[in-house]
């Protein structure tokens, strides 16, 4: 299903002439630097195709014939290669007398076998004879007075070949596509395709897949055998003959997922250790905005995330989401194992069921705020502000990816998610219950109760105490403070967590510092404010608890949160 879907986006984007994808037997690499030749073979000069600054600095992408799957032994690219290949030289400098041995008779095999795949695989032109004469015959003192050879030496780049007054590699002419399609075109077909369902030529080794987060930077693999107890009993002991995959299907795949994986790519995200893809059946304005609906908005523009989302929230009425019942859409989210891809999660269903929960995920969010609050909150930031020290580096592993599927499935967000952000409340003795928080325990409440038992501003028809009593606790804070202005520390840094877990073995005491604060208050108007305040609360409850759970100290929180925006905001608004 998985890689039916990601041949169904392959096809999809080949279709369309504007799109950029490599056709069959091609791919997209980036080549830094590009050897120009005159028609005789001999060196003009070394263009340089990088762009940006200092180590950021990056080649173009050019179309090229697809790369060969390395392992340990000697395998040369058609037309292009690092430079080991091309030139058969590389960096030697810090190794022993007996790699620098070792080294220099494999590039030796290198630039044989780079050499050899040209004679072999491309027709008998002059521009073949003129390419196979430079590479034979180019020395290293003629490289060393080029102004690109120190990078070329010590970063071993892709290199590929043009000829003077033309425009496009060598190998993207007109002469070397048809030579390759005439070769791709006859070959064996000697299996049935699973994806295709279709006869081909049964792919044993699959284009390694690049860009998941963690993985090998040289790639990993979804489908891939590499021991005999990982085979099918009876069948071929060869590696893909045991989920036979057509060459044309393999293709497909791997291009189409290398593409949404690229580092230019929209149509992916890192959800905590999680690489995740995501695209639809065909073209839709929901699969270019679905990142700009959890990523943190950027510095440049920061309320492009907010329009997609209030676009998003309209789409009932404006049409947004086109065909929204019918147009699948896919999540795919993956994850490192060796020199292997794990498959976290796979999603599938429709545009409009997708951004109907989405949309839920915003609403249940929703929550009174300051004004100078973000109108929403990325994923990351819900996250960090639950996680140890407000740092991103203590967002427990598995939880971002668990919260997302509970997103994008519409159900309860995980147990621990509660857990963390209440004792995240707990050891944050300066801010407790800020409004990311707030809204993050909001939304898990409603959805662990399946109903709005949480309302976004104060409800003083709440009925369960907990909540009460942490609208009381908000109140006593505030007398306090206005008792007592410029207090370094106040009862939310040293009574909050007792209250919130024990109210009984706090609040009698605090009940009784409350009237040694309101004696002090000079506007009697105000302190008798505060004492309805406080009787209308009480009347909520018959008396203190002595334990609340974990859902109980959430509505504490909320309790509290809603108490204090109130007391804050004027009521003249």
């Amino acid at each position: 299903m998985i890689l039916q879907a990601l041949k169904g986006y392959y096809d999809r984007k080949a279709a369309d002439s504007e799109s950029g994808i490599s056709p069959d037997g091609w791919e997209l690499k980036e080549i830094p630097f590009v050897v120009v030749l005159n028609e005789n073979g001999s060196l003009i000069q070394i263009e340089d195709t990088r762009e940006g600054e200092g180590t950021k600095r990056r080649g173009r992408y050019f179309s090229v014939p697809q790369g060969v799957k390395r392992s340990s032994g000697v395998a040369a690219n058609l037309l292009w290669d690092t430079a080991g290949y091309v030139f058969g030289i590389t960096d030697l400098e810090g190794l022993g007398e007996a790699d620098k041995k070792r080294k220099l008779s494999r590039l030796i095999e290198q630039k044989k076998a780079f050499i050899d795949r040209i004679q072999n695989e491309i027709p008998d032109t002059p521009r073949k004879k003129a390419l196979v004469a430079f590479l034979s015959g180019i020395e290293q003192s003629v490289l060393e007075k080029t102004l690109q050879w120190d990078d070329i030496y010590r970063t071993n780049p892709n290199i590929s070949f043009r000829f003077d007054h033309e425009l496009m590699l060598y190998c993207e002419t007109e002469g070397i596509r048809t030579a390759l399609v005439a070769k791709a075109g006859s070959k064996e077909y000697d299996g049935l395709c699973l994806v295709s369902g279709e006869r081909d030529k049964i792919s044993v080794l699959h284009t390694a897949i690049k860009g998941v987060w963690g993985a090998q930077s040289s790639g990993a693999n979804i489908v891939s055998f590499n021991q005999d107890s990982f085979c099918s009993y009876g069948r071929r002991k060869q590696q893909g003959w045991n989920a036979p995959i057509g060459e044309s299907a393999m293709f497909a795949y791997t291009t189409a997922l290398n593409s949404l994986l690229s580092r230019d790519s929209k149509q992916r995200m890192q959800i905590g250790d999680t690489s995740t893809v995501f695209w639809s059946a065909k073209k839709t304005q929901f699969e270019n905005d679905f990142t700009y609906f959890f990523a943190e908005p950027s510095k440049d523009n920061p309320d492009e995330g907010i329009n997609h989302i209030r676009t998003l929230f309209d789409s009932p009425k404006n049409g947004y989401v086109e065909d929204p019942d019918s147009t699948n859409f896919f999540l795919l989210g993956l994850s490192p194992n060796a020199a292997r891809i794990s498959v976290r999660f796979w999603r599938r269903g429709t545009v409009g069921e997708f951004a109907g929960h989405i949309r839920q995920y915003f609403k249940d969010l929703e929550i009174v705020k300051p004004k100078n609050e973000p109108l929403y909150y990325s994923l990351w930031r819900l996250l960090v502000n639950a996680s140890i020290q407000d740092k991103s580096d203590n967002i427990p592993p598995n939880i971002e990816g668990d919260v997302m599927r509970s997103i994008l499935d519409g159900t309860p967000y995980p147990a621990t998610l509660l857990q963390l952000v209440l004792r995240r409340i707990r050891s944050d003795t300066e801010n407790r219950v800020k409004p990311v928080r707030a809204a993050l325990i909001k939304a898990y409440l409603n959805r662990y109760y399946n109903k709005e038992v949480i309302q976004v501003a104060l409800d003083t028809n709440e009925s369960s105490d907990s909540y009460h009593f942490g609208r009381l606790f908000a109140v006593l804070e505030k007398i306090q403070e206005e008792a007592n202005p410029g207090l370094n520390a106040t009862i939310r840094e040293r009574y909050y967590g007792a209250a919130c877990g024990s109210p009984v073995t706090v609040f009698p005491t605090l009940l009784r510092l409350k009237n040694h604060h309101i004696a002090k208050l000079e506007n009697k108007g105000r302190a008798i404010n505060f004492e309805r305040m406080i009787t209308e609360i009480t009347s909520h409850f018959n008396d203190f608890s002595s334990h609340l759970d974990l859902h109980d100290q959430g509505k504490f929180a909320i309790g509290y949160y809603h108490q204090r925006q109130d007391l804050f905001t004027s009521k003249k608004e």
